[in-house]
């Protein structure tokens, strides 16, 4: 036998039914279907509007689906991880409560805030613990309510945003398939050209915050697009270095969905051909920690047993990285 790997063995993804279209923004603010579409790849976002539903409701959507393609037995699972920024309350954590609403009732877990990164620090963070042998079936979510934080009369960041997320299941395996390895990487001053403005402890919120608008997405479009470009690029170089891998080795990259001009922007920084570079984002714009969970639902169906993909974001703060997977069913 192997050495243990964490492994998928399933995924799903989940996004509320409403649907903003670009010529629904056309309503909200000065901009075009055309001009969003030729700057980010958007076309539609899904948008939650019940007012009783929350950021841990579409973490259930998720799972429940997942539930249905695996026959995955809740009562099974050891931890549940949920990378968030929207997550239900500043505390308790969305994953606790996942957790409940599910029945998951022999699961703890926590939340993981990386912003757009939340997704691939979660699924790293998950595989130490199925890899030691601690545990056996861990649920590894990334899902936001982007539209909890949008600013809908700021037209640079509205457009860009929208409301899902994605769960895989993560197992031990021994085939030497799953997890392979990951370059991760942090850098607090990149906190300045994207965040919340007030809402925390540096910046508690008052009727000044509120009335200020200073609990929506911030961000300095320039700076951010540049910074995501190279962070992610120079990952995914560093990881194929380090595993002796070419991108001809690569049969997939899966990015984070935050502008279609950003992945293509990445792929012709590392020569990685375009007909390799797994995009949706014209169907759900940016989910934040969503993205990469929901691409590998909607493609899931195109992976065949063996395949390397590698998975790679950028988010606020910054936070940015890749992963290296080795498909196992």
């Amino acid at each position: 036998m192997g050495s243990i790997k964490a492994i998928i063995t399933g995924v799903a993804g989940y996004v509320p039914d409403e649907i903003l279209t670009n010529k629904d923004m056309e309503k909200l603010v000065e901009t075009s279907d055309d001009w969003i579409q030729s700057r980010t790849g958007i076309k539609q976002r899904h948008i939650e509007r019940d007012p009783d539903k929350a950021c841990s409701d579409l973490v259930v959507g998720a799972i429940n689906k997942l539930v249905e393609q695996t026959g995955l037995n809740v009562e099974e699972v050891d931890m549940i991880i949920v990378g968030t920024i929207t997550g239900d309350h500043t505390f308790p954590d969305t994953a606790n409560i996942v957790a409940h609403k599910i029945g998951a009732v022999n699961a703890f877990g926590y939340d993981i805030n990386a912003a757009c990164s939340g997704f691939i620090f979660s699924l790293v963070t998950a595989s130490q613990f199925i890899e030691t042998g601690m545990y056996k079936k861990i649920l590894v979510v990334g899902a936001d309510q982007m539209s909890s934080i949008l600013d809908y009369e700021d037209r640079t960041t509205c457009i860009l945003f929208g409301d899902g997320g994605g769960v895989v299941l993560l197992e031990p395996g021994e085939e030497g398939y799953g997890i392979k390895d990951a370059v991760l990487k942090g850098d607090g001053a990149g906190a300045a050209f994207l965040h919340m403005k007030a809402g925390g402890s540096k910046k508690p919120t008052t009727m000044e915050t509120v009335l200020a608008r200073e609990h929506f997405v911030y961000q300095e479009g320039k700076t951010v697009f540049k910074s995501a470009i190279k962070g992610m690029s120079e990952s995914i170089t560093e990881l194929l270095a380090r595993n002796k891998l070419s991108h001809d080795d690569i049969d997939y990259l899966i990015p984070h969905q935050a502008n279609k001009r950003i992945l293509f922007g990445v792929a012709d920084y590392i020569g990685f051909p375009h007909n390799k570079v797994l995009i949706n984002i014209e169907n759900y714009g940016n989910t934040t920690a969503g993205t990469i969970p929901l691409c590998l639902s909607d493609y899931q169906d195109k992976f065949k047993k063996g395949d390397k993909l590698i998975l790679t974001a950028f988010g606020g703060g910054f936070t940015w990285g890749a992963i290296l997977v080795e498909w196992a069913y």
